[in-house]
């Protein structure tokens, strides 16, 4: 019978990759805060809908997840030894 080495699913890369994939969505996050009015029959259009708050925020938010899911799903190379 073979002897099966137990090895824990995540490695150091996968680590990395999921932090990164975190830092992205964060700054996504982070970009899209703002837009408050100091009075409330105040509306200021120009910085609420900002091309930032509106394309490029959730732009990143989508790809922190796709990152995380890639990090969560990479198969770490198999050693024969």
């Amino acid at each position: 019978m073979e002897d099966k080495k137990s090895q824990f699913g995540f490695q150091p890369g996968n680590y990395k990759l999921l932090l990164i994939g975190l830092a992205i969505n964060i700054l996504g996050f982070l970009l899209m805060i703002g837009g408050a009015a100091s009075e409330l029959d105040e509306f200021n259009k120009e910085e609420l809908f900002s091309m930032r708050r509106i394309t490029i925020a959730p732009m990143l938010i989508v790809a922190g997840y796709i990152v995380i899911l890639y990090a969560i799903m990479k198969k770490n190379k198999v050693n024969k030894d």
